[in-house]
Formats: C-alpha cells, sequence, structure tokens
C-alpha cells in the first residue's frame, strides 16, 4: 500500500487489509474490518469505518476526498449490513454510503448519498447530491437523481464510456503520489 501516515487501526483486534498496489492518502482513516483491492485509491479526508460490520472496496476503485463509508450493526439481535463496493468504482467527493452496494463499473456522483440495503448496478449512475434511500435498486444504464433519487433516464453512450477514463484518470494520478 502506498501511504505516508494515514490512519489504518485496527478495531477489536481486526486490522485493515489493504492491497499493497492501493494508494491511501495520508489524511485518510481505514478503521477495522475493511479490504480494499489492488490499484484502489483512498483520498484525502476518507473515512472508511469497518467497526460493526464489513466494508470490501474491489480493483481499480477510486474513494474520492471528503467520502464517509460506514455500515449496519451486526450484533446478537440483528443482522446488520456490510457495505460492499465492486471493482472500478468511483465514487466522487463528500459521498456518504451506509450498508450499501455498488457493483462494478458504477458511478456514485460528489455529496451523493447512498443509505442501507440500497443497490446500485453496474453500469449505473447517481447524480451529484442525490439521496438513494434505503432499498432502492438503480438499474444498469440508468441515471438516478434528486431528494429522494428517483429515475432519471437511461445513460448515454458517451456517459457510460466516462466511467472508465475516470478509473483510469485516478488510477494514473494516484501513480504520481
Amino acid at each position: 500500500m502506498r501511504t505516508k501516515t494515514g490512519m489504518i487501526r485496527e478495531f477489536n483486534g481486526i486490522s485493515p487489509k489493504i492491497h499493497e498496489t492501493a494508494f491511501i492518502a495520508e489524511s485518510a482513516d481505514i478503521i477495522g474490518r475493511v479490504e480494499i483491492g489492488a490499484n484502489s485509491s483512498v483520498w484525502f479526508g476518507v473515512v472508511i469505518r469497518g467497526d460493526m460490520n464489513y466494508i470490501r472496496i474491489g480493483a481499480n476503485t477510486n474513494i474520492q476526498d471528503g467520502t464517509v463509508i460506514h455500515v449496519d450493526s451486526e450484533g446478537e439481535h440483528w443482522n446488520g449490513l456490510p457495505t460492499l463496493i465492486g471493482d472500478n468504482v468511483t465514487v466522487g467527493h463528500r459521498a456518504m454510503l451506509h450498508a450499501c452496494t455498488l457493483e462494478d463499473h458504477s458511478f456514485v456522483g460528489m455529496s451523493a448519498t447512498v443509505l442501507d440495503g440500497a443497490v446500485v448496478e453496474s453500469g449505473a449512475m447517481v447524480a451529484a447530491a442525490a439521496l438513494v434511500t434505503p432499498g432502492k435498486r438503480v438499474l444498469s444504464g440508468q441515471l438516478w437523481g434528486g431528494t429522494p433519487a428517483r429515475y432519471m433516464r437511461d445513460l448515454r453512450q458517451d456517459e457510460k464510456d466516462y466511467f472508465d477514463l475516470v478509473t483510469a484518470h485516478y488510477m494514473e494520478i494516484s501513480g504520481k503520489y
């Protein structure tokens, strides 16, 4: 893992597992049951807190500045939900992800919130500042926006192509850090 002084902290005896090729910014906090895959990047001011359940982030995924990722508690009286983020995912600046699933090749815009049990399918986009409420499913090829988020339209091909461009860009720039 490429980090200078990022806060990588164990919780309850469990330490994050971060691939050696991942970039972790100095001011990111990664705590507990967190796995981060190859060539992923976690940018400045991000908090990923896997204390009450687990968080998995796949390969080539970028978690941009100021994002907060947390989980729904699991315990003796409830099952809780982890947060699962696939490969080649872009999460925009200041997003809030809580106990949700972002499938491979999905995109969450800046300041968007995705809540408990919600799923953003592969090839789907959540617009900036959208609020995806608990249990909603953003279908592949769709753009959802608003508060609460709702289907707006199907994505154009140039928007779908943009997903790969952003992923490649963040992999390139993280290499310069």
